[in-house]
């Protein structure tokens, strides 16, 4: 199974870009953010004449997170985190996929800061950080998947001397995304390329898809049950390169349809 997240960065201005990626790439299950549409601006009718079920949150000119399927029917079980009743901005969107549970976050930007945005985040990623507790304590096969704007480690950032006062790569996020995974989520793309430097949003300004100066803030987070499933991890590099595009390229993941099988140690003399 393929499991996908793409920050689209306006679903219908750059639709031509999403169904050309989703018709070469053929993901089963893909994680939108920043739609930047309202609920019923979502482009429903062009998504399944591809062949995909889709839900959606949508918000009038900014946010907004979608899930897509073509393996199963999508049921949805939450929309918004807990703890957020009053919080109009659409960020998290919540459904069982295939046997999986869902998570579609758009974690938010926090720039400028210090200042209210960034105090929002902080507190935004904190309910996160409970609900997602929640979902590991369950023993749930569960992926959280999509934009988090945070870049964990200086390895995930080109120059990072240049990013340590921005609300992206400050030490209360960067420490928040590691409490995050420390309750047992495996950072499924770092996981199988340690070491590397791996990007997967290039702003538009200075060249910086040229000159691959980007920033790792897209990832997918996988549960114990699901990070023994774990055999590929990717980034649609090209993707980033087409006319029109996001400064997002997709990120995805392989999973396995049972557990990787361990090899067996020699008995012992």
């Amino acid at each position: 199974m393929k499991v996908a997240t793409y920050n689209v960065n306006g679903v219908n201005g750059r639709l031509p870009v999403l169904l050309r990626w989703l018709e070469e790439a053929e993901p089963d299950i893909v994680c939108l953010q920043e739609l930047k549409a309202p609920q019923d601006r979502f482009p429903e009718k062009a998504i399944r004449d591809l062949g995909y079920d889709a839900i959606w949150h949508g918000q009038k000119s900014w946010n907004g997170v979608a899930i897509l399927s073509r393996v199963g029917a999508i049921h949805e079980t939450r929309r918004g985190l807990p703890g957020g009743e009053d919080d109009p901005q659409s960020r998290y969107i919540e459904a069982a996929v295939a046997g999986i549970l869902i998570g579609g976050l758009y974690l938010p930007n926090g720039n400028p800061k210090p200042g209210p945005k960034f105090e929002y985040k902080l507190r935004w990623f904190e309910r996160l950080i409970e609900h997602a507790r929640t979902l590991i304590d369950a023993g749930l096969p569960v992926i959280l998947a999509g934009d988090f704007n945070v870049m964990p480690t200086d390895l995930d950032v080109y120059k990072p001397e240049r990013w340590r006062d921005d609300a992206l790569f400050a030490p209360e996020v960067r420490e928040a995304y590691a409490r995050l995974v420390d309750q047992g989520w495996t950072d499924a793309l770092r996981t199988l390329h340690p070491g590397e430097t791996i990007y997967t949003f290039w702003d538009y300004f200075r060249n910086a898809f040229g000159r691959n100066a980007g920033l790792r803030i897209d990832h997918l987070l996988l549960s114990p049950k699901l990070a023994e499933r774990l055999v590929d991890a990717q980034i649609d590099v090209a993707v980033r390169g087409w006319d029109k595009t996001s400064d997002h390229a997709p990120v995805w993941i392989e999973l396995a349809d049972k557990p990787k099988s361990r090899r067996k140690m020699p008995p012992q003399a």
